[in-house]
């Protein structure tokens, strides 16, 4: 693992109620290079045009794309992720959008903080996530 994980664990033990499945940590411990990212929407990085899904699960996949596509052009890989802060405008979609989220940080275990907003920059938008990640020394 790239940084230290502090108090690692699985958000199906955290919220069992819920069909959840993340990998998370309650600190992230890291030295490096720091890369910000700016929240992430569903939309395409070279067009800026949205994806013709308001499918919160859709709109998920395309914003961790994103996310994967921004660290790796920074030299980063996905272990390099140590905090995601997940903005959600309905809080019906959040066993969906963080299962899908799930899929892109299994084994990673970043922070993770999220937020029911009440309207993001544009009103399709569904779902949007910062992140930062660290390329070690």
């Amino acid at each position: 693992m790239a940084h230290t994980r502090i108090r690692s664990f699985n958000t199906r033990d955290t919220y069992p109620e819920q069909k959840l499945d993340n990998d998370l940590a309650q600190a992230v411990v890291a030295r490096g290079r720091i890369i910000f990212l700016r929240g992430q929407c569903p939309q395409d990085l070279d067009s800026a045009r949205n994806i013709d899904s308001h499918d919160p699960v859709d709109q998920t996949h395309k914003v961790m794309q994103n996310i994967r596509q921004l660290i790796e052009e920074s030299g980063g890989k996905m272990e390099h992720l140590t905090k995601l802060v997940v903005y959600l405008t309905d809080v019906r979609h959040r066993e969906a959008v963080y299962r899908t989220m799930g899929e892109y940080i299994r084994g990673v275990h970043p922070v993770c903080t999220g937020l029911v907003v009440v309207a993001l920059a544009r009103p399709e938008w569904l779902v949007e996530i910062d992140a930062t990640a660290v390329i070690p020394d």
